[in-house]
């Protein structure tokens, strides 16, 4: 276990995951949200349109986009503004 700083509501914590206990049940609502939304929609749409049809922060968004779990359900069908915004988080260089 590690002492930890909530990305959703910015409260310490100590445990693993990456949101504190009273976070995590609508942190869990949301990613599952977003996976139902790439499963019948893709990632062709930009994060904004996603956020406006899911009610789903930006922020939120762009976090989820680093879990390792997605890659599967993204696939290669991923917007590539999208796909620039990954890669640019993960330290890869396209160019």
């Amino acid at each position: 276990m590690e002492f930890r700083k909530c990305s959703r509501c910015g409260s310490f914590y100590v445990t693993d995951g990456y949101v504190c206990p009273k976070c995590s049940a609508k942190d869990n609502l949301e990613f599952s949200t977003f996976k139902n939304y790439i499963k019948e929609n893709g990632m062709q749409d930009n994060l904004e349109i996603i956020s406006g049809e899911t009610g789903i922060s930006v922020k939120n968004l762009n976090r989820f986009l680093d879990y390792q779990n997605l890659d599967n359900l993204i696939g290669n069908n991923i917007n590539p503004t999208v796909e620039n915004s990954i890669n640019n988080r993960n330290g890869i260089n396209l160019g």
